[in-house]
């Protein structure tokens, strides 16, 4: 019985038909979309409030994470904790999609067109399939952040249609979809790309090493191994804390650019360095580069580890291994 990661190094260098191929991309595309949405479901209402605290919204920027999240039930319902989650489900099956499959795409690439292979390949791969994905939906992304961001009784956008229409209007036509890429995509390329090493190198040392204690036959092809369930979990998490760690004052520079004119100080916001260095300068480190980490390590262990998990499962159901 082999391990994944030699059984999918062998295939890769064997031609495949292109019929084949692309059945296979949709399948890839599928899995991806179906791993992304779940991933983002476990942890929605936690991603309305590191919206609301990363932005200093005035009617909740004096409170913590709990706090905000029991005080936004009672200002806004239930439902408040999921404002925004609409768009946000529109947006992460073709991100999750379309990561998920640049990825083993240009794993494979990588490999066999460039003869890089190792560790390195995975963090170069999972940066490129990162930015790839930011820049197919970003659009999207920019739409669920501003209706995060209303509170109940000052609404500025009615839905979804409605927030594109004032933006393009608004705000500069397409390009006002486009506030924050730049650090979107900084910020991007490291925390895919060490989420997809970091998971990457754990699976294969526990494959290599442990095969009997963590690892179990695959659903799709019992002559190859993939991780039980729970080191699946316990790898995505990891992943996931680790890639936050490294690239979350970016993340922060990237929403307040998105919210723009939502903002008192969006003036103050116009570029990556100038919007570091005012959160910076007004808010310190603690409170402010780094404000809301707690809850996105709350957030980003779970999604991740749902994410590589769900991955994982559909890859043997849709025969990917």
């Amino acid at each position: 019985m082999t391990t994944e990661a030699v059984s999918s190094g062998t295939r890769a260098q064997i031609p495949a038909p292109v019929q084949k191929d692309y059945y296979y991309w949709l399948r890839s595309f599928a899995a991806g979309g179906v791993a992304g949405c779940c991933a983002k479901s476990t942890i929605a209402p936690l991603d309305r409030v590191k919206i609301l605290l990363q932005a200093q919204n005035p009617h909740y920027k004096h409170l913590g994470v709990l706090a905000t999240l029991k005080a936004v039930p009672k200002k806004e319902g239930f439902l408040g904790l999921y404002k925004g989650n609409g768009a946000m489900m529109i947006r992460i099956f073709p991100y999750g999609a379309i990561q998920f499959m640049a990825f083993d795409n240009y794993k494979k690439f990588l490999n066999t067109k460039l003869g890089i292979s190792g560790h390195i390949h995975r963090l170069m791969a999972g940066s490129m399939a990162g930015m790839t994905a930011v820049i197919f939906t970003y659009p999207l992304d920019v739409i669920r952040a501003r209706l995060a961001f209303q509170v109940t009784g000052e609404h500025r956008y009615t839905g979804i249609r409605n927030a594109f229409q004032t933006i393009y209007l608004k705000e500069g036509g397409i390009s006002g979809f486009y506030r924050g890429l730049t650090p979107t995509i900084i910020g991007m390329a490291p925390y895919a790309g060490f989420s997809f090493f970091t998971f990457g190198t754990l699976k294969t040392l526990g494959l290599t090493r442990f095969p009997e204690l963590l690892g179990k036959p695959s659903l799709d092809n019992p002559d190859v191994l993939v991780l039980k369930t729970h080191v699946n979990l316990m790898c995505g998490g990891v992943a996931g804390a680790i890639a936050q760690t490294i690239s979350y004052p970016l993340d922060v520079a990237r929403r307040r650019m998105q919210l723009g004119s939502s903002l008192p100080d969006f003036d103050k916001c116009c570029s990556l360095t100038k919007t570091l260095k005012h959160v910076y300068t007004q808010y310190g480190v603690k409170k402010g580069l780094y404000r809301g980490l707690s809850l996105n390590y709350i957030r980003c262990i779970p999604s991740q580890a749902v994410a590589f998990t769900t991955y994982e499962f559909m890859k043997q159901v849709l025969h990917l291994n």
